[in-house]
């Protein structure tokens, strides 16, 4: 089905973002998954071609343009082009909101124009050894000293942690509070006790460095209180939304191109003497992944449509998140085995986005965190 939502403008753009990665992120996309990291030339380079704070005004650097299209796009092309290790959609969506929604007036001219220009390489620190979706167990704590904030505790699986120069940390402000006493707090690359573990070795997306953080009676200063004093919770619920629709549309362009892929694969691949493609089970599993992703497709673009003019709710967020996340994982398996042995092999595409992708139902709120929201929301 011909898709409604763009314009020639966002298709412009589309072209953008695919000469980049043709010339700044795919010819040295191999090695960073050895090394782990990608370089920070790239950040610079997608800061200098306007790929980073799409919606952050003008006057901070950014592109002043809070279209959610345009991030679909990135996200689409990022996903096309089997590159995730380049987090822009974390730093533009996730993290972005953040410091232009709840930033002072000094935080943003502080911060906001290196992070534009790719000078700035951000992370935000939520999950612990101990809490994850629950975000009660959050132990990392930090304690009023007058002009200062006394930093103490450790976080887990942050993505950026390795190159981040600025981390915004979940931590308890208020220990009887609950959930809701805790705070966001800037910690910026050089605070004393602020200390980064070993890059953590994945199955999969290998070059996104993702890292254990450490603080170690790191003096925060007053002026990075990001938001209201104990008011992480609601300010992380709002944007949550944003940071799950973010995920599921990077699964639905995976299983889209590993459709496209594998059709390709088995037109072109015999076996008793003719293509994989004329046998009927084959064309039975193409037209079943075919169905689901253009279901699957017109739900998202409704969601993306809604997102952009503000109307998109936690629930919807959620469904489309959980529902796409599963659908990439079932897609990259059965094309993996639609592949036989060749999809076993790391050079073959399909096998990189079957590990690639196995985080998507994981991180941003696990499936049945996403189910439990919907439930809710239907029965209270």
């Amino acid at each position: 089905m011909q898709r409604r939502i763009y314009d020639a403008d966002h298709e412009a753009f589309r072209e953008t973002v695919r000469t980049f990665l043709t010339k700044e992120v795919l010819p040295h996309y191999d090695q960073w998954e050895k090394d782990g990291i990608v370089s920070r030339d790239a950040w610079r380079a997608a800061g200098r071609q306007g790929l980073l704070g799409l919606a952050v005004p003008e006057e901070y650097g950014g592109g002043g343009n809070p279209d959610f299209r345009y991030a679909a796009v990135l996200a689409e092309e990022f996903t096309r082009a089997g590159a995730p290790g380049l987090a822009i959609g974390l730093h533009n969506d996730i993290i972005g909101p953040y410091l232009t929604s709840l930033g002072t007036e000094e935080q943003k001219r502080r911060w906001l124009p290196g992070f534009c220009s790719g000078e700035t390489i951000t992370a935000i620190a939520m999950t612990e050894p101990g809490a994850g979706s629950d975000l009660q167990g959050i132990r990392t704590s930090a304690e009023d000293r007058g002009d200062h904030w006394l930093l103490n505790g450790s976080k887990t699986f942050i993505s950026n942690g390795i190159l981040a120069d600025l981390v915004i940390v979940v931590a308890k402000t208020t220990p009887e509070g609950g959930a809701h006493g805790l705070s966001l707090l800037v910690v910026e690359r050089g605070m004393a006790g602020f200390e980064r573990g070993r890059n953590l070795d994945k199955i999969g997306q290998k070059s996104q460095d993702t890292a254990e953080l450490f603080f170690n009676d790191v003096r925060v200063p007053k002026e990075n209180l990001l938001g209201e004093l104990d008011g992480a919770f609601v300010h992380l619920m709002t944007n949550l939304a944003q940071e799950r629709m973010g995920i599921a549309m990077a699964a639905i362009a995976a299983a889209e191109h590993l459709l496209e892929i594998t059709t390709t694969y088995v037109k072109e691949r015999e076996a008793f003497g003719r293509p994989l493609a004329k046998l009927q089970h084959i064309r039975f599993e193409i037209a079943e992944m075919a169905t689901e992703c253009a279901v699957t497709r017109t739900f998202l673009d409704r969601c993306i449509t809604d997102h952009a003019n503000g109307e998109l709710d936690h629930v919807h967020a959620s469904m489309a998140k959980w529902w796409a996340t599963e659908l990439q994982k079932r897609v990259a398996d059965r094309c993996l085995q639609l592949h036989g042995g060749y999809g076993y092999m790391t050079e073959y595409r399909v096998a990189r986005a079957f590990t690639d992708g196995r985080i998507q139902t994981i991180y941003g709120g696990t499936t049945e965190i996403m189910k439990e929201i919907i439930g809710r929301s239907l029965l209270g």
